[in-house]
């Protein structure tokens, strides 16, 4: 593919989305998003984008050279009832969906689809090193990904390339708050943080300027395929997490918050805290690419403006 290029893009006001557009456009693509509030989103994009709300808007003859789909709903947020959940499923599932309904009337397909899924895919697992081989479990979190990456991979059937990138935590730095990052910092700076848990669950995570990194690695190197870990390749244990940003903020980490307590809090979704994932990408570094911020140290320093 070449430069001058007409993006698709849903999720484009979320975290990854929106620097993500702003860099295609800075670039000098074209860009299109699905969006629920196309004029808001138009606003956000200084007029630079062009943006639509029902799948119907977008005709036979409309032309894409390639299509990044993060559309989701946070995951972290309100408990997971049955209507959330609901919530959850539509937001991903669905609008793939709606994006497949376009992708089968296209006259002219587009060259590749780069899906958002997460390392949720494999479940809450023990301390195993997992790679994209690994298989996924019967819980819910691993059923979402699950019904998001098969609605995308039915664009193969279309002879379209399929990318199924797996995202761990999202970190970002000073100047760009956003992601789980100031999420879980924000209690060191009170003298609140410490372990959650026994602290041995494993968090797998990737600094936003990775993620955009390989997402366009992907629309432009046709020989990416499939399914990706995209995680750093350090993934510390959340007892380690705690001692860094302690260390790193000159604060103290005595403070254990039993797992109990936060599965009461937040029910079924708590544990995504309580319990790990050893996530690695192999595939990526087998490829050769080389990760901006390869360590939690080199992240948090990015975090806390420390050069």
């Amino acid at each position: 593919m070449t430069l001058n290029q007409h993006f698709l893009v849903t999720g484009g006001s979320g975290f990854i989305g929106s620097e993500l557009v702003k860099q295609l456009i800075a670039a000098g693509h074209r860009v299109s998003l699905f969006s629920r509030q196309p004029a808001a989103i138009t606003a956000k994009f200084g007029g630079k984008v062009t943006a639509f709300s029902n799948w119907d808007e977008l005709g036979s003859d409309q032309v894409f050279d390639a299509v990044i789909n993060l559309a989701g709903s946070p995951v972290v947020g309100p408990r997971w009832s049955a209507a959330r959940k609901q919530v959850l499923i539509s937001s991903r599932v669905g609008t793939t969906e709606g994006l497949m309904s376009w992708m089968n009337r296209a006259a002219r397909k587009p060259a590749v689809l780069v899906n958002g899924s997460a390392i949720g895919y494999y479940g809450c697992r023990d301390n195993e090193e997992l790679d994209e081989t690994a298989p996924p479990q019967n819980e819910f979190m691993s059923e979402l990904c699950q019904k998001w990456e098969a609605a995308a991979l039915k664009a193969e059937d279309l002879n379209v390339r399929v990318v199924r990138l797996r995202l761990g935590l999202v970190f970002c730095s000073h100047d760009a708050k956003g992601g789980a990052l100031p999420k879980l910092i924000t209690p060191y700076y009170f003298g609140l943080g410490g372990r959650m848990g026994d602290g041995r669950q494993v968090m797998s995570w990737v600094h936003r300027d990775d993620v955009i990194a390989v997402i366009l690695r992907a629309v432009f190197d046709d020989s990416m395929n499939g399914v990706y870990n995209l995680t750093a390749p350090e993934a510390p244990t959340q007892a380690q997490f705690a001692k860094a940003v302690g260390q790193t903020l000159h604060r103290p980490t005595f403070i254990t918050t039993p797992a109990f307590i936060i599965h009461f809090l937040a029910g079924e979704m708590g544990r995504l805290f309580t319990k790990g994932q050893r996530v690695a990408p192999k595939r990526l570094l087998a490829e050769g690419y080389c990760f901006k911020y390869p360590t939690l140290n080199s992240a948090l320093n990015a975090y806390l403006g420390i050069n």
